[in-house]
C-alpha cells in the first residue's frame, strides 16, 4: 500500500474561456506576469497549454512548447493559496509526460535566480542547471539572471 496521497485535482487542455480566471492568478504570484496576450499567442501556436481545477476553480497552469525532440517549459504555475501541497510538482511530471509523448528527449526551462522554490522543485524531479542566462528577465532595478535547467526525459 501507497501511503503517499495524490493530490485531488483534474487536468486538461486549456481553452480560451479559461483566460479570465489565469488572469486573476497571474498578476498574483509573479511580479512581471504573463499578458492575456502571451496565452492567446501560446494557444493559437499549438503549444500543449494545460489548467489544473479542482472543484471547477482554476488552481493552476502550464505551457509546453515542443521543437524537434525538445519540450521548453515556459510556464509552470500554481496559485498562491494552492502552494506547497504537491501541486506544482504533479503539474510538472504532468508536463514531462506531455513532453515524452511527443517525442521530446530533453526538456528545458528558464527560472529566474532568485526563485528557489522552484529551482529546488526542478532539481527533486531531475533537472540540473546546464547554464545562467545574463540580464534574461525584467526586475525592479534592471535585469535579473535566469538559470536554464534541463533533463533528459
Amino acid at each position: 500500500m501507497n501511503a503517499v496521497l495524490k493530490p485531488n485535482s483534474d487536468l486538461r487542455p486549456m481553452q480560451h474561456d479559461d483566460l479570465d480566471e489565469i488572469m486573476r492568478i497571474e498578476p498574483v504570484i509573479y511580479e512581471y506576469p504573463w499578458t492575456r496576450g502571451n496565452f492567446i499567442d501560446s494557444i493559437k501556436a499549438g503549444y500543449s497549454c494545460w489548467v489544473m481545477q479542482q472543484n471547477q476553480e482554476i488552481i493552476g497552469y502550464a505551457v509546453l512548447m515542443m521543437v524537434l525532440d525538445e519540450a521548453h517549459l515556459l510556464n509552470l504555475s500554481v496559485a498562491r493559496g494552492f502552494q506547497g501541497k504537491g501541486l506544482g510538482r504533479s503539474l510538472l511530471e504532468h508536463m514531462m509526460q506531455i513532453g515524452r509523448k511527443h517525442g521530446g528527449s530533453n526538456i528545458f526551462l528558464e527560472v529566474r535566480v532568485s526563485n528557489l522554490k522552484a529551482i529546488r522543485l526542478y532539481e527533486s524531479v531531475g533537472f540540473n542547471e546546464m547554464a545562467i542566462r545574463r540580464n534574461y528577465y525584467p526586475a525592479r532595478n534592471g535585469r535579473e539572471d535566469a538559470v536554464l535547467m534541463g533533463m533528459f526525459l
